[in-house]
This record gives structure tokens, sequence and C-alpha cells, in this order.
């Protein structure tokens, strides 16, 4: 009994490696590389030593090739910065809260990630709320009460007595 044959037509195998020699991501030309090794008619553990990869990984590369065509296949959908909101919907939400800061309100971490968690639908952790407060150029501003280095209030009082004289 013999196994089906992993097969493209010669059109496909031409663009799969046109767009490996344009590609610049490393994980797409690995799988382009194998699709088109499999094309050449080499056996799964021969390409599976040759490109340092797992037998059945191959096999789920050409199973997903098949399924997802050329384009699809060919395109990185991983990308680093999954954020749950763009950048202006995440403006938006803090711009409510920088009218009320500058209006001299104190505003904590709490009210905006509970506005934060209206808007993506699921609560989210204090950090994200933090990298997202870096990601906007946000820094915590706090008022001194009184200079560090200031004399305390006896040495002031003090001081006040002597000028008068």
């Amino acid at each position: 009994m013999e196994m089906a044959r992993f097969k493209i037509s010669e059109e496909e195998y031409k663009e799969l490696y046109r767009i490996e020699k344009a590609t610049k991501d490393k994980k797409i030309s690995q799988r382009l590389r194998v699709v088109m090794m499999r094309y050449e008619g080499k056996k799964v553990r021969e390409i599976a030593e040759a490109l340092n990869l797992n037998q059945q990984s191959i096999s789920r590369i050409c199973a997903r090739y098949r399924k997802e065509g050329v384009e699809e296949f060919a395109r990185n959908k991983y990308t680093s910065h999954h954020r749950y909101l763009s950048k202006e919907e995440e403006s938006e939400i803090l711009e409510r809260f920088l009218k009320e800061a500058n209006a001299g309100k104190v505003v904590s971490i709490e009210e905006i990630r509970k506005a934060f968690d209206e808007a993506i639908g699921h609560k989210t952790p204090n950090s994200f709320i933090y990298k997202v407060l870096k990601r906007h150029k946000w820094r915590k501003v706090m008022p001194r009460p009184r200079h560090p280095k200031a004399a305390d209030e006896e040495a002031c009082e003090a001081s006040k007595k002597l000028s008068k004289k």
C-alpha cells in the first residue's frame, strides 16, 4: 500500500521559492522550505534532520499549507504587542482621567483599571494598566508635603525670633 504523496503544482513551487527568497522572517522561510522539500520528494525524516524539526511538525506544516494556500501560509500572523485596544482607544479612556488630574483631582490606578475593564470586557491586572500608562508617557507626580531637607517647625520658629532682633 503506497502512502498519498504531498503534491503541489510547478507554479506553486515557483511561487513558494520566490516568496522564500524575498522573506526575511526565519520562521516563514523555514515553513516554506519544508513544503518545497516535500515537493522535491524528500521524506519527512530527511526534512526533520535537515531542518532540525520534529517529524510531526513537518506533517502539520504541510497540512496547514494545504488548508490555507500560499498567501495565508506565508504571512506572519504572530506579531508582538497583542493589545486589547488600539493606542487611540487607550488615549480616549486616559483623556478623561487627564482632565481630572489637571483639575487637581488625585487619579488612582483602580479608577483607571475599572474604566479599562469596562472597555475590554474582562478584568485586567494592574500591571497591564501600568504598561498602558508608560506607553502613553504618564508618570507619577505627587506634591511633597514639605522639602525633605527642611528644618523642623521649632527651628523655623526659633529662626524667626532671631531675625526680629
